[in-house]
């Protein structure tokens, strides 16, 4: 009770830690600087927030605490989605059931969304869009479908729900629908295989469209077509890559075009180029599987395996996150590595070339650009 009533008056402030980027600063650049989250353990209430001041050469850890210094709990309880609309950052606290609400320039606390077992979070002309799996965080056979609220980024008020299906995770907008990429994972074995479609301006589920087990990332390119992964069954189904596309002579169904033979565990799209790297066990081997790759999304093709040149890839213990810097091509890998202590952020050239690594904090996973014209 001293410590919380400290904590309310005196407004004890936690300093970041800072340390200088081996490459220096970079005036004028754009994207001036990269937000990382990172998840902490659950129930540990170690989610925080680092920033890679590209401009100045900095890299700050646990930011939020420095600049939020009144907030009892810091940022919350296993941090699993991170996005910028507008003026605002959204970190999405997964165990916390809320979204904290940030000035994204200053990382100054505006305000939450409280919203139960809250997955990810995307944007469409004003309205936020949030998955959740609604229900507990438990396993259980008889977990209840999951949803997508809406809220307004005006008031961060939630003014309407659709249900959808078991425990929905990432999602992409196009064609004022949204498709939303169903795990099932509390279910498991018995995962669920589909992709809901919500129409944006009913909020209802239209359509269904069955795709693989496990669903998790959806991913839109320049083209119109959607990138889902599968994580598979753990069993027979191991984890592939999907394409979405319009049906012939439709401007609205979307079917699934093409299978890609190549396990994801996360992605980014660049240009032409998907960046991913995947994570998977191999029976045969007894030990995990680690890919760097690239695929061409206009051709479908694989360009590398590895887009790692340098050969610095061998020191990454759990690959977490990626990011491609659009304005340079820079490719940013997150290492969660044990997952209970200090993870690490990456940073490659587009050649590949190891540029510099900074530790983070716990489980560094997702990341965010933050341009010029948000200052």
């Amino acid at each position: 009770m001293l410590l919380a009533t400290a904590c309310r008056t005196d407004e004890i402030v936690i300093p970041a830690e800072y340390d200088r980027l081996p490459i220096g600063a970079t005036p004028h650049c754009d994207p001036i600087g990269l937000y990382v989250l990172n998840e902490g353990n659950m129930g540990s209430n170690k989610a925080s927030i680092d920033y890679v001041d590209l401009e100045n050469g900095l890299y700050a850890r646990n930011l939020y605490a420095e600049r939020n210094p009144s907030v009892i709990k810091e940022l919350g309880d296993v941090g699993n989605d991170l996005q910028i609309y507008g003026s605002k950052l959204y970190a999405v606290l997964n165990s916390s059931h809320k979204i904290e609400v940030m000035d994204a320039r200053t990382l100054v606390r505006i305000g939450q969304i409280d919203i139960p077992n809250c997955r990810y979070i995307n944007f469409h002309k004003g309205k936020a869009y949030v998955t959740s799996y609604v229900g507990p965080i438990a396993i259980d056979p008889n977990a209840q479908p999951g949803a997508v609220y809406c809220v307004d980024t005006t008031t961060l008020s939630v003014i309407d729900k659709c249900t959808v299906g078991y425990q929905p995770e990432e999602m992409a907008i196009t064609n004022e629908r949204i498709y939303i990429a169903n795990s099932g994972g509390y279910r498991k074995p018995n995962y669920d295989n589909t992709l809901s479609v919500v129409d944006i301006a009913t909020m209802k589920q239209i359509q269904k469209i069955t795709v693989a087990p496990n669903l998790h990332r959806v991913r839109k390119d320049a083209y119109g077509q959607l990138w889902v992964s599968s994580r598979g069954d753990e069993a027979s189904i191991p984890s592939r890559l999907f394409v979405l596309d319009y049906k012939e002579n439709s401007s609205q169904e979307m079917v699934v075009t093409d299978t890609l033979d190549i396990p994801c565990s996360d992605m980014c799209i660049h240009g032409d180029s998907l960046y991913f790297y995947s994570l998977a066990w191999s029976d045969k081997l007894e030990g995990n599987v680690v890919t760097y790759g690239i695929v061409n999304v206009r051709t479908k093709e694989l360009v590398t395996d590895n887009f790692i040149t340098d050969g610095t890839e061998r020191e990454i213990e759990k690959p977490y996150g990626v990011a491609v810097n659009p304005g340079n091509g820079d490719i940013y890998v997150t290492d969660g590595k044990n997952y209970v202590s200090s993870g690490t952020v990456h940073c490659y050239s587009r050649e590949g070339k190891r540029k510099w690594s900074m530790r983070a904090g716990d489980i560094p996973a997702h990341m965010v650009f933050l341009r010029r014209d948000k200052q």
